[in-house]
């Protein structure tokens, strides 16, 4: 083609000397009709139906330099008045090819049974961890139903617990699908955008350190209601915390260990507690229950004792929580174990809570019940020894609340720093035991800082906590209905109904109105620190386009330019720039329909903090590469001038050890590793390989 006709196709500003034609034939299509060739011709004919549909695709190229050289440029005027911004385009991509070494594959290998050893949770070890949380929390749920549902508490607790079994299969369904820790941050971050995945870690750090203040305040106020304390009761938190620090930089092992020791030691006073209960209930008979019935129901009329049971199950449901962190260790729980967990925490939940209430109504006068209910009850079934039993007891569950809120915060950290959302040093553990002790102890001091900014108020924490806790729960459903829509394809063992997963969202919001309506105080609690916190992961996430803004600003204020202790601004702003989109990121894919290969780019540039981006395509002898991936491959990198978009062919098959592997060789690790979802015949787990799915 003639360097006239190369101006012509291409139109102004371009010139012959700075363009290249990639031509892409259609497949099938006729010999071209030459000077000397006749439509007679036999050895010519008219293209076929199915080869007319296509054409000799002309595809203007840009001339890239040698070896990736230079830098990207555009024609689009820049928005920068008096700086250079130069600093906006990256350098032009590469392609490589290579095979992975023996020793490569080796280190990639080792990684897959390192992670495979950390699966260190059976069913009773993994219940123990949130157990606690969850069955602990009848010590001060039961006075929060009473408060509202009076005497018709047992009925709301029953209906409260009962409808866990709507969350059950959920969890069970993204677990099976989604077999990671961090969750539901990582589910949404798998199966929606990343804002919507920030969303969720802001609630799951406020749970978490709800969760840990709330049961070491509770637990010293119960035991400071029985005892007077040498010390008030924000030191006696305080101390809580940093024992309970100490033991989790003990290692999850360990800690998974206490934790059912603790969980074991408060069955065993339960069930002594609910027999010593019984048979004091046989002895005296039903005059209590009975005087609490007829007290608890004098002048209320059916819609009063309606709102009253809807009013307690909004609270009684909140005698669950704990439930949540079960996801955030999945990955460390054995493989089939997961519903076991939820299996073994729901039914003794339903059971303590609704027979503790029952008892309660049956052996203490209504009017009395108080913060420490079940030590009066302990006390009225068997005298005081039974009620020391029962503080030491409600003392030592409700610290493992603080152990629940831990481990789960360790998780959260440990990803949020692998997805470059925190600082690196987050991921680095303690020599012996391997603990996660910058997570441990960043948690400890978030905690504290929480309390102390609400006064060191249990009233105000408790009410912010109950409403994020109701959110954090909102993020189940809403998750797995975005894995059925974004990741059908996904292969789990269990799903969920449809109709399910819809009726448990408007079971959880009408839950959550009637908590507003209750105390409407409790959405400016939960809204403060929400916000806070969420601006603050937004802003890890957008760094660089904040500093781009104040760049701008700097840029249109030419007085400040001027100023002696202003003037190398720019070039410190800049250099931040590059400092922060340096790090890299890697997307995997298998073939070469740019549709495809755009939109995952798209992703890469609407949410991570990069100018460098590895297109990675393994291929072997049997398939080949793809015949337009290197041509799509320049057109992308064209279309992406903030972005270097560099080729990697690598030899090989694609199994969870070679993709460690390449982790290795081009230092990425894999949690940067993008790659679209699997099907159902896929042959690994997606937790084996420790990708993010971005596309269907």
């Amino acid at each position: 083609m003639s360097s006239s006709k190369h101006s012509e196709l291409s139109g102004e500003g371009h010139t012959a000397e700075m363009e290249e034609w990639i031509a892409v034939e259609p497949p099938g299509s006729p010999p071209p009709m030459g000077p000397s060739t006749s439509p007679d011709d036999p050895t010519y004919r008219p293209p076929s139906f199915q080869s007319a549909q296509f054409d000799v695709i002309l595809r203007r190229q840009r001339q890239r330099p040698p070896q990736g050289s230079g830098m990207k440029s555009t024609a689009v005027p820049s928005r920068f008045f008096h700086l250079p911004n130069t600093f906006e385009f990256s350098g032009w991509g590469t392609v490589s090819r290579f095979e992975l070494q023996e020793p490569e594959l080796l280190k990639g290998e080792d990684d897959i049974q390192r992670a495979r050893r950390s699966i260190t949770l059976g069913q009773f070890t993994a219940s123990a961890v949130a157990g606690n949380s969850i069955l602990g929390g009848v010590f001060y749920t039961l006075p929060a139903v009473v408060a509202v549902a009076g005497v018709f508490s047992p009925i709301s607790l029953f209906v409260a617990t009962m409808l866990l079994w709507l969350w059950r299969p959920i969890m069970e369904e993204l677990a099976s699908a989604l077999p990671i820790s961090g969750a539901p941050y990582t589910y949404l971050l798998n199966v929606g955008s990343k804002n919507m995945a920030l969303i969720g870690a802001a609630l799951l750090l406020l749970d978490y350190a709800a969760t840990a203040v709330v049961s070491a305040a509770t637990a010293v106020s119960y035991l400071a209601g029985e005892v007077k304390l040498p010390f008030p009761i924000v030191v006696g938190t305080l101390l809580v915390f940093a024992i309970f620090t100490g033991v989790s930089l003990s290692g999850l092992r360990e800690s998974a260990r206490i934790a059912l020791v603790v969980l074991t030691i408060h069955l065993i006073t339960m069930l002594a507690l609910f027999l010593a209960s019984m048979v004091a209930w046989g002895r005296t008979g039903n005059s209590q229950i009975s005087h609490n019935w007829h007290a608890g129901r004098q002048n209320l009329s059916a819609d009063d004792i309606v709102r009253q049971v809807f009013d307690g199950i909004c609270i009684g449901i909140l005698g669950v929580t704990g439930f949540e962190c079960i996801p955030s260790y999945a990955s460390s729980i054995k493989q089939g174990c997961f519903p076991k967990v939820l299996r073994n925490l729901h039914y003794p939940a339903i059971l303590v809570n609704v027979l503790a209430m029952l008892l309660v109504l049956a052996l203490v006068p209504l009017d009395t019940v108080g913060a420490n209910v079940l030590s009066v009850l302990a006390e009225n079934a068997a005298g005081r020894w039974l009620r020391v039993v029962t503080v030491v007891d409600a003392v030592i569950v409700l610290c493992g609340g603080v152990l629940t809120g831990i481990l789960g915060a360790c998780e959260l950290f440990e990803r949020l720093a692998r997805d470059r959302l925190l600082p690196q040093l987050f991921l680095r553990r303690l020599p012996v035991t391997n603990a996660p002790a910058y997570s441990i102890c960043g948690f400890a001091a978030f905690s504290f800082v929480l309390y102390a900014t609400s006064g060191a108020s249990l009233d105000i924490i408790s009410k912010m906590f109950s409403l994020v806790w109701l959110a954090v729960m909102t993020l189940f459903p809403l998750a797995v209905l975005l894995l059925k829509f974004n990741r059908g394809r996904l292969a789990r063992e269990k799903r969920t109904p449809l109709y399910a997963v819809f009726f448990t969202l408007a079971v959880v919001a009408v839950i959550i109105g009637g908590n507003i309506a209750i105390d409407p105080t409790i959405v400016g609690y939960a809204a403060a620190y929400f916000v806070v916190i969420a601006a603050f992961f937004y802003g890890t996430m957008k760094t660089s386009r904040f500093v781009h803004a104040i760049l701008w600003l700097y840029d249109q204020s030419s007085w400040l330019q001027r100023t002696l202790w202003a003037r190398n601004w720019g070039t410190r702003l800049t250099t931040a720039m590059s400092h922060l989109r340096r790090e890299p990121v890697c997307i995997l894919v298998k073939s070469d329909e740019i549709n495809v290969l755009f939109h995952k780019l798209l992703y890469v540039s609407q949410n991570e903090e990069t100018s460098c981006l590895k297109l990675v395509h393994f291929y072997d002898d049997e398939y080949g590469i793809p015949s337009e991936m290197e041509a799509n491959w320049k057109i992308l990198d064209e279309a992406f001038p903030e972005i270097t978009v560099d080729l990697v062919l690598v030899q090989g098959c694609f199994t969870p050890s070679s993709v460690a592997a390449l982790a290795h060789r081009l230092n990425i690790p894999t949690t940067l590793m993008f790659m679209s979802c699997p099907g159902p015949r896929f042959s690994y787990s997606v937790a084996e390989f420790g990708t993010r799915i971005i596309s269907l």
